[in-house]
């Protein structure tokens, strides 16, 4: 059985993790700088985030979106949930077929670690479903 229940929970806790690193001081800036956009589909349950990380702040986009992302990643919307819990390696997700890319994907891959900051935050987001409230 997957984690989340709906898309709903998708765009609020791996869309929420986006909307947060927008006030974390260390992410937050980097993101922003990168000047990417990043769109996200997630199987089990379907659901797409959008992500544009450019200055002045990161905006988040839930489902559908005419934008034209410079990278697109798919995979389960259980394997996101891993990932910001920092137990998942996209890199091997990557090379296994469990992630699927398009665009430049070394992108995304040198954002990877410095997102490491937000493993709490995201772990803090979650911890309410987690103990069932």
């Amino acid at each position: 059985m997957s984690y989340f229940t709906s898309a709903e929970e998708v765009y609020l806790y791996l869309g929420g993790v986006f909307r947060e690193a927008n006030s974390h001081p260390e992410v937050g800036p980097v993101l922003k700088a990168s000047g990417i956009t990043l769109r996200l589909d997630y199987t089990g349950p379907d659901s797409s985030i959008t992500v544009l990380m450019k200055e002045p702040e990161i905006v988040v986009i839930e489902g559908e979106s005419d934008l034209d992302p410079d990278v697109r990643l798919a995979m389960s919307a259980d394997n996101g949930n891993k990932f910001w819990r920092g137990e998942y390696n996209v890199a091997v997700g990557l090379a296994k077929g469990q992630v699927k890319a398009k665009g430049p994907v070394t992108q995304i891959l040198k954002l990877v670690p410095l997102t490491k900051p937000l493993f709490p935050v995201y772990r803090e987001l979650v911890s309410k479903k987690d103990a069932g409230i």
